[in-house]
């Protein structure tokens, strides 16, 4: 018979024995500032009494009953698991002391690193301001937006006013820096907004294709071009795309939160950018030039840049010409930018009409103060003639 077999039940103690020897040797004694999981065994008024799988049971005390959020209190309950953390592992009552409070602001330090990690983001409550930023609530820990990673307030009035108006609300943010032992949690809506704008560019580039016809808003205006909000994120006009004539700066022919249709004209996966084209949408003015204007035809236009020999204008359709310097006035200037500036509204006539080098030129030497009930008071000159070839034409040569 076994030495370690009783004889009068059988029962294997050796087997037995060899457990509580091992789990004697595994057993790790609670320290302080150790974090554990704990299941709640009695619940009162003053403390709660928690199972940390140790010899001794933890005790939650009254103080940090107290400072827990008044919500998530109430939520307490018999056989709930819940983070403490070590206080005191021996108290001179021979009791070990926990804190639930402490262990859930340890595990949301945690959480807070891996969100850092992660580049997560995060929603947050604002609950007040300071002379750098706005303080805001996760969880259970308090931390900081400075102003300069803010984007949900204008600074059109007073700071402090637009901060206040924060109050209470809720923004998406992520974790930027984390540093447990000064207590800093910095958050950043700037770095957010980027990240979730590329999800949105990202999800708009698997849905849209080229050649789509799209609404958006106008969101920003460059000398290289304009930005279109398309819902999210971001698309791009060229300048060159923006009308059929020459547009010198965006703001000349669109304006900041201006609804506009536009057409997608590239989509690079690889980029992530999306290209747009405002001029695909208008009707290209050569297509029938010869149809609604010849040499000779009294025009009206508006001057879109000034050169050393000359002006470009761009008529009300976008056909866009040379005014030459020496077509200016009588012809005899010497330099234009002291006789027309950009945005002039001029009164020219052709001088010539090339549709299918898509050019037109302009004068203004024939004459343009006299029209006939047609608007067309110049007929078209001779080769050898610089202006009208009789007086009924409206001018005189």
């Amino acid at each position: 018979m076994n030495s370690t077999e009783s004889p009068a039940d059988g029962v294997d103690y050796g087997a037995e024995f060899q457990e509580l020897l091992e789990a004697s040797l595994s057993y790790a004694p609670p320290r302080r500032g150790e974090i554990r999981n704990a299941t709640i065994l009695e619940i009162d008024d003053r403390e709660i009494i928690v199972d940390m799988g140790t010899k001794r049971d933890g005790i939650v005390p009254y103080q940090d009953i107290e400072r827990l959020d008044p919500n998530f209190r109430a939520t307490l309950e018999v056989g709930q698991e819940v983070p403490v953390y070590v206080m005191n592992p021996r108290d001179q009552d021979e009791n070990l002391i926990v804190s639930i409070n402490m262990g859930l602001q340890q595990y949301d330090w945690e959480t807070a690193r891996e969100l850092l990690k992660e580049e997560t983001a995060v929603d947050v409550t604002v609950i007040g301001h300071n002379r750098g930023g706005i303080l805001v609530r996760w969880n259970r820990l308090e931390g900081f937006v400075p102003s300069s990673h803010l984007v949900s307030v204008s600074y059109s009035g007073d700071r402090r006013e637009a901060w206040e108006g924060l109050r209470d609300k809720q923004l998406g943010v992520k974790v930027i820096e984390v540093d447990q032992d000064r207590r800093r949690l910095i958050f950043s809506e700037r770095e957010a907004q980027r990240e979730w704008r590329a999800r949105q560019k990202a999800r708009l580039l698997e849905e849209l294709k080229e050649g789509d016809r799209v609404q958006g808003q106008v969101t920003g205006l460059r000398d290289f071009g304009a930005f279109v909000n398309l819902g999210g994120a971001d698309g791009l006009i060229h300048v060159s795309e923006l009308a059929w004539h020459r547009v010198d700066h965006p703001r000349d022919v669109l304006r900041i939160g201006q609804q506009i249709e536009v057409y997608v004209l590239n989509l690079d996966h690889e980029r992530n950018r999306i290209a747009l084209s405002r001029k695909r949408l208008l009707s290209d003015p050569w297509d029938d030039a010869t149809e609604r204007y010849h040499e000779g035809q009294l025009v009206d236009g508006m001057v879109t840049n000034v050169v050393d020999f000359g002006a470009f204008v761009a008529l009300d359709d976008g056909l866009e010409g040379l005014l030459h310097l020496s077509e200016m006035g009588d012809g005899s200037l010497t330099e234009p930018h002291s006789y027309v500036k950009k945005g002039d509204r001029l009164r020219l006539r052709i001088s010539h009409l090339e549709p299918e080098k898509r050019r037109v030129g302009f004068t203004q030497r024939w004459g343009t103060d006299l029209e006939s009930e047609e608007g067309d008071s110049a007929p078209e000159p001779g080769p050898d003639s610089d202006g009208p070839q009789n007086e009924e034409a409206g001018e005189a040569p």
